[in-house]
C-alpha cells in the first residue's frame, strides 16, 4: 500500500485549515487517513505549523512519500533533517547524541528566526499605528486652527457691545 504524507483540508470557505496526515495514496483528499501527524494554519502570520516530528520521521523511514507542500512543512519543522540524521546514525557516520545535538541546535536557530519575524511584524504594526495617530493629530490640529479664527471673530463681535455698555456704565 503506497502511503503519502499530505494535507487534508478543513475550515470554511476562504479560511483554510489543514491537517497533516499519513494516508493511503488511493484515498480521497479529505477521506480516510492512517494517522494524523499535525496541523497547518496558513491564516496566521507567520503561519502556524504543529507537527509530531517523531511520527513523521517514523512514516518517512517506512517509505511514505510527502507531497510537495507537505515536504515543505516537514522541512520547516525539521522532520526531514531528523530523518536525515537518523540515516546517518544507522550508517554509523555519527552517534545518537551527536545527531540529537545537531537537531537541537537547528531547532534553536529556527525558533530564533521565527521569533525575530514575529517581533518585526509587531514592531511594524506598532509603527504604523503611531504614524496613523500622528497623521490624525495633524488633521485635528488643522481643523482646530481653521475653526479658531471664526470663534475669535465671533467673540470680538460679541464682546464689543458688552465693552461699550461697560464703558457707558462707568461714565455715568
Amino acid at each position: 500500500m503506497p502511503v503519502k504524507i499530505r494535507l487534508q483540508r478543513h475550515g470554511k470557505k476562504g479560511k483554510p485549515y489543514y491537517w497533516i496526515v499519513a494516508a493511503d495514496a488511493r484515498s480521497k483528499r479529505d477521506g480516510r487517513y492512517l494517522e494524523k501527524l499535525g496541523a497547518y494554519n496558513p491564516n496566521t502570520n507567520p503561519a502556524t505549523v504543529e507537527l509530531d516530528v517523531d511520527g513523521a520521521v517514523k512514516w518517512l523511514q517506512n517509505g511514505a512519500q510527502p507531497t510537495d507542500t507537505a515536504r515543505t512543512l516537514l522541512s520547516y519543522k525539521g522532520a526531514l533533517l531528523k530523518n536525515h540524521l537518523a540515516g546517518g546514525v544507522t550508517k554509523g557516520a555519527l552517534t545518537e547524541e551527536q545527531a540529537e545535538e545537531k537537531f537541537k541546535a537547528w531547532l534553536d536557530e529556527k525558533e530564533a528566526k521565527i521569533q525575530a519575524k514575529a517581533d518585526g511584524l509587531s514592531e511594524a504594526e506598532a509603527k504604523a499605528k503611531a504614524e496613523a495617530l500622528a497623521a490624525e493629530k495633524a488633521v485635528n490640529e488643522a481643523r482646530v486652527a481653521a475653526a479658531v479664527p471664526v470663534a475669535e471673530e465671533d467673540a470680538t463681535e460679541d464682546d464689543a457691545p458688552v465693552a461699550e455698555a461697560e464703558a457707558s456704565n462707568e461714565e455715568e
